[in-house]
């Protein structure tokens, strides 16, 4: 709400900045700034009022309903006559324990029968287990329904989504949270710096198929902005053929854990994401591997080839960001009041996933029609079939809508335009990895950066364009994405590699 509200205050004060006198102008900012404060107070005030009336109702039921009553309700010794005789206190006691005990009894039999009846109705296999750890142990949990949830989301929910995802890929996979350590906020490994020094997991699965051989190639893939692993789908059934194939979910992604983002620089924001793909590496004790990266998967796999060459043997970059150089349209566009207000709220770190959030239980819609549009409707080749698309809107979905953790590197990775603030283009003369880049036809990411990029370097680099797709070319066509790669590794997989032509379809450029 924060950043909303300081966005619009930015835009009417550069709105009246643009188009009136400075004092007239000054004054009725001034006034929209007041209003603005007082309007934010108001509406804070009542979200405070009705979240703690609904905290405090739904902190009473779930007391009542999952505190063993057990440990609420305590035997009292009674003091009754009966006939005008007063009881012995031991007799008392009996009476009291034994009608006590069999209320009890009868209460948590009913409770355990109701919640019970509500798991079936509800289907939850999350709500069977917490009736069960509620009746077995004494001690008291909190009882969330993921209706009453304003963002029905979970890292339980984006790992189940995932699997129904991946039901859709008949190679057979392992998924692990592989612990990459942790460390004190202090800590000299920049992505530790946190309000918690819990251990940090990076999300992985690897595919092993039988068919593969045994000294095949290791195919490393990582996703890129606003994605995860699993926008893969579509490829690791041909992928698994060839390599044995392992993808990731950066820090602060998919089901990966979601740290508090500290970092304030770009120095710091690569670090997050470099240092904590190297300690998964060492982790997995994995060396001399192809490194595959989508968009800003494809920066952070550069950025990390720079700095530990040694381990990467190829590195293949799909529609990668950082390549692009300042064009004169931003910068025109830029000067305008559009484009300063559009640069403000870039600047505040405003990012699509909030919206996503803000719109609460309907957020699912909201991706939904992103989903159908982007790869059904509107996509410039294969279109997902309507099983692909509801499982990864639902995907999608809980990836975009958990914590925010990773997507805070957007303004320090990146100026408004999406162009790098240290920019690939230049470092050229630096590469020392082979390296392919694979563009869609329709691809927004320039590939006439690479070509630039390609006269410093010193080392073999090619240029694959996949027709009939555009910035998701894995998805749109993944019958040409796949004949890339493999030409792409042919010196991998081919025992005469350099007789190996370019297959048909595909342009180098």
């Amino acid at each position: 709400m924060s950043y909303l509200n300081l966005s619009y205050l930015t835009s009417v004060t550069n709105f009246f900045c643009f188009f009136h006198s400075p004092k007239w102008g000054k004054n009725l900012c001034q006034l929209c700034k007041i209003l603005g404060y007082f309007n934010y107070f108001l509406l804070h005030f009542f979200l405070f009022c009705l979240c703690f009336t609904c905290v405090r109702t739904l902190y009473i039921y779930s007391r009542l309903l999952l505190t063993p009553l057990s440990m609420v309700a305590r035997p009292r010794i009674c003091q009754s006559q009966i006939g005008g005789d007063r009881l012995s206190s031991s007799q008392q006691n009996r009476d009291s324990y034994q009608s006590v005990s069999q209320l009890l009894h009868y209460m948590n039999a009913v409770r355990s029968c109701w919640l019970t009846r509500m798991a079936e109705d509800m289907g939850k296999s999350n709500l069977e287990s917490s009736v069960a750890a509620a009746t077995a142990t004494a001690t008291s949990r909190s009882f969330w329904p993921s209706l009453l949830r304003w963002i029905p989301t979970s890292t339980d929910h984006i790992i189940q989504a995932e699997k129904r995802l991946l039901s859709l890929v008949k190679t057979p996979y392992v998924q692990e949270q592989v612990n990459i350590g942790s460390g004190p906020p202090e800590s000299r490994v920049r992505w530790f710096r946190s309000s918690s020094n819990e251990p940090r997991f990076i999300n992985t699965v690897t595919f092993d198929c039988k068919e593969s051989k045994d000294d095949s190639p290791t195919l490393v893939m990582v996703h890129g902005y606003a994605a995860s692993q699993g926008f893969f789908f579509r490829n690791f059934d041909a992928l698994a053929s060839r390599f044995r194939v392992i993808a990731i979910d950066q820090l602060g992604w998919g089901g990966s854990s979601r740290p508090d983002f500290a970092c304030r620089s770009t120095e710091e924001t690569e670090a997050w994401f470099i240092d904590s793909f190297e300690e998964w590496r060492k982790a997995k004790n994995l060396t001399n591997f192809i490194l595959l990266g989508h968009s800003f998967g494809g920066y952070v796999a550069s950025k990390y080839a720079l700095k530990h060459p040694e381990h990467v043997k190829h590195l293949i970059l799909v529609g990668p960001a950082g390549f692009s150089s300042e064009s004169e349209r931003i910068t025109k566009f830029l000067s305008t009041w559009k484009g300063s207000i559009l640069n403000q709220i870039w600047e505040s770190n405003f990012t699509p996933q909030t919206i996503i959030r803000g719109l609460g239980p309907w957020g699912p819609d909201m991706v939904r029609k992103y989903t159908s549009g982007r790869f059904v409707t509107y996509t410039t080749g294969e279109m997902l079939t309507e099983t692909e698309s509801s499982l990864l809107t639902d995907y999608i979905y809980h990836t975009l809508a958990a914590k925010a953790s990773g997507e805070l590197c957007l303004k320090y990775i990146f100026s408004f335009g999406a162009l790098a603030r240290s920019p690939l283009l230049h470092s050229g003369s630096e590469w020392k990895v082979p390296t392919t880049f694979i563009y869609g036809f329709q691809d927004w990411m320039n590939y006439e950066g690479a070509q630039e990029a390609r006269k410093q370097m010193k080392v073999p680099c090619e240029i694959i364009r996949v027709p009939q797709a555009g910035h998701f070319v894995f998805i749109e066509n993944p019958s040409g994405f796949h004949s890339a790669v493999f030409y792409a590794c042919r010196r991998f997989l081919r025992p005469d590699p350099d007789n190996e032509s370019l297959p048909q379809g595909l342009t180098s450029a």
